[in-house]
């Protein structure tokens, strides 16, 4: 049952708001279903590929055809097409067809919500390692 929620298109704000009741009991201590936790990795690992995080930032601004996508990515259409139709069946993207192109745009706009989130933990974390090299090299700055 999990495992269908998560690649099915219907992956929506209603399925955020489910995830993030389930984030809500984590912080509360109560114990999360293995299943739940699976789904959360799976969701994960979605977004562990950066070919497909080249692909988000790219329609940050909106929608683009396909060949748009290829053209600043530099990479075959067949990979491009490949991450979008994982991104879609996530229900992360939503596509339209208009001829023979196809339009991709983020459905979810949450997405970026994290994606900020996980750069600023990362930026804390440099400058923090920063803080730490001047220390060791004599400049208390």
């Amino acid at each position: 049952m999990f495992n269908s929620l998560l690649y099915h298109p219907s992956f929506n704000q209603c399925s955020w708001m489910y995830f993030l009741g389930l984030i809500l009991m984590m912080k509360l201590a109560k114990p999360v279903p293995p299943e739940v936790m699976q789904q959360v990795a799976e969701y994960f690992s979605l977004l562990s590929e950066p070919m497909r995080l080249r692909l988000l930032s790219l329609l940050r601004d909106g929608e683009k055809c396909v060949q748009e996508l290829v053209e600043a990515t530099q990479t075959s259409q067949a990979n491009v097409s490949k991450h979008l139709k994982i991104m879609w069946q996530a229900g992360i993207l939503s596509r339209r067809s208009e001829g023979t192109s196809a339009y991709y745009r983020v459905e979810d706009d949450m997405i970026f919500q994290l994606w900020n989130l996980v750069c600023h933990r990362l930026a804390t974390r440099v400058e923090h390692q920063a803080r730490q090299f001047r220390v060791l090299n004599g400049n208390k700055r």
